[in-house]
């Protein structure tokens, strides 16, 4: 089993994003990449822990590759937006990927290359690539939210203009193509 940790804005929609996908033992909510010993929701969110809501994957390479975590996270966000993510605005909210290892590093940075070769942004991709140095878990209310609270979640995902985006950037306009064929 291996282990791979993404921020993409609010934790519930990156949940949701990989909760599913065949190959995935567990997806945890929570914060990643602060200084912070065993943050609030309450402290990230002032921002003073320097942490991101992330969710960290625990996966099997056997029946699922990073590259397809990668192109998953990708076509859940706006990597272009340096002040969070839809309306979900502040430094906890920016879009980092976490690596593990080499491999993960290397993989990351050749994908936010080719989205930045890409014609499919005018602005600069702001996603960070950072080392992978702590993760601590969300409380189990923000756990499996998008199964909790159905009707508020999607209501939250539509209103926050993440779904549009999404199927917008990287379904119509071929983002996941891209990403798929040099990748």
């Amino acid at each position: 089993m291996r282990k791979a940790t993404f921020g993409g804005g609010c934790f519930w929609c990156l949940e949701e994003t990989f909760y599913n996908l065949k190959g995935i033992i567990k997806v945890t909510p929570g914060y990643s990449g602060g200084d912070k010993e065993n943050p609030t929701y309450e402290e990230v969110c002032n921002q003073t822990t320097g942490h991101v809501e992330a969710v960290q994957i625990i996966y099997n390479p056997e029946k699922i590759s990073y590259k397809e975590l990668l192109i998953n996270f990708w076509c859940s966000i706006d990597p272009t937006d340096k002040k969070g993510q839809f309306i979900d605005r502040g430094k906890h909210y920016k879009t980092v990927i976490f690596f593990h290892n080499e491999e993960q590093k290397l993989m990351a940075e050749k994908s936010k290359i080719i989205l930045g070769k890409s014609t499919l942004f005018s602005e600069p991709i702001a996603t960070e690539i950072k080392p992978f140095k702590n993760f601590y878990n969300a409380k189990d209310f923000h756990k499996n939210y998008f199964q909790k609270e159905p009707i508020l979640y999607e209501n939250y995902k539509t209103f926050s203009g993440r779904e549009s985006y999404c199927k917008i950037v990287w379904d119509r306009k071929g983002g996941r193509d891209i990403l798929e064929k040099k990748l």
